[in-house]
């Protein structure tokens, strides 16, 4: 940072007194930025998480993320006083329109979100958006079908490894619909997964809603994995959430720069592994601490392109191939009458 300070306590003390700077508008800040990054998306689907985490049980970090390529690059976000991290629709209504012109023209849109987001008026939002969904619901969530009587999702009793799908189904006491579900249960863990989707289910729901997890490697990379934002010493909601802007702008950054390195057949340069052991995020932080020393130019380009990832990576050698879709011992789809 070019500056007149001379000590390093002075310069603290501007990033102390920037953070608490109410003049600053951090999306209007962030918004061209994120705005160039998908301009060069293409036509293909781009996929949105929304998630929260808290920290130090006081402030409550509501986000809405980019899905790429094993990796999340927020989009909005917002801060609140609370020790909970559950936030009701009406939290973070506003935080879904702030998204609607950062989003490429023409691009198909596929919301994922857990359980804790399921919502009625969260899917109303969603469709008048004219965005897709799949977002996991509780199992006692009532199901209503034509010609049946009204249940619960739980009350499909469903063996390990077994997956039902059901079509053109209302849910809730509201009746809300007509809608399409994925169920499912796990043969590893016995895990049961429960899936709303406004389009006719089938396995890979399963695996859309699968990429949801990626915005919690976003927010390690935040804290644990990266950036240590657990270890700051900002105590206030404003504060944080421009902090946030921060690491929106550096998550960005690292993600392009590690996107053309492996564009460039350059990631061997900084990353020891024959294969891609490393996430975009970490190959770019790679790349920039050994250009800085090396004096290697920096990738001058902000873009986000959304084509399969050329190189997806693999944690050892046994993961040498892709893993398995995902797969059950048999499935049913129920369509109505």
């Amino acid at each position: 940072m070019t500056s007149r300070a001379r000590y390093a306590q002075s310069t603290q003390r501007r990033f102390a007194r920037w953070l608490q700077n109410q003049r600053i508008e951090v999306h209007t800040l962030y918004a061209p930025l994120i705005q160039t990054a998908l301009a060069d998306w293409g036509n293909h689907t781009l996929y949105l998480a929304l998630d929260t985490t808290l920290l130090w049980n006081h402030y409550c970090i509501v986000r809405i993320s980019v899905i790429y390529r094993g990796r999340a690059v927020p989009l909005v976000w917002e801060v609140l006083e609370q020790a909970s991290s559950s936030v009701a629709y009406e939290r973070y209504e506003a935080l879904l329109e702030a998204v609607l012109p950062l989003v490429p023209r023409g691009v198909k849109v596929v919301f994922l979100a857990d359980r804790g987001f399921a919502d009625t008026a969260l899917l109303a939002h969603l469709r008048r958006l004219r965005w897709h969904f799949r977002i996991r619901i509780k199992a006692t969530f009532g199901v209503s079908r034509p010609g049946r009587p009204s249940c619960k999702v739980e009350d499909f009793h469903l063996a390990p490894g077994r997956a039902i799908f059901l079509h053109h189904v209302r849910i809730t006491a509201e009746h809300y619909g007509p809608v399409s579900l994925a169920l499912a249960r796990h043969t590893s863990n016995g895990e049961c997964w429960y899936v709303v989707s406004d389009e006719p289910t089938s396995v890979h729901t399963f695996v859309e809603y699968s990429w949801r997890f990626d915005i919690e490697e976003n927010f390690l990379d935040d804290k644990s994995n990266g950036f240590q934002l657990e270890s700051s010493l900002v105590r206030t909601a404003e504060a944080v959430a421009r902090l946030c802007l921060v690491l929106a702008v550096t998550t960005l950054y690292l993600v392009a720069q590690g996107t053309q390195v492996v564009a460039g057949h350059k990631r061997r340069w900084v990353d020891p592994h024959w294969w891609r052991g490393n996430s975009y995020l970490r190959l770019g932080w790679q790349w920039v601490k050994t250009a800085l020393t090396r004096g290697w130019r920096l990738f001058a380009t902000l873009s986000l392109p959304g084509a399969p990832d050329p190189e997806p990576a693999r944690a050892s050698a046994s993961q040498s191939l892709p893993p398995p879709p995902v797969t059950f011992t048999k499935t049913c789809c129920y369509l109505p009458a």
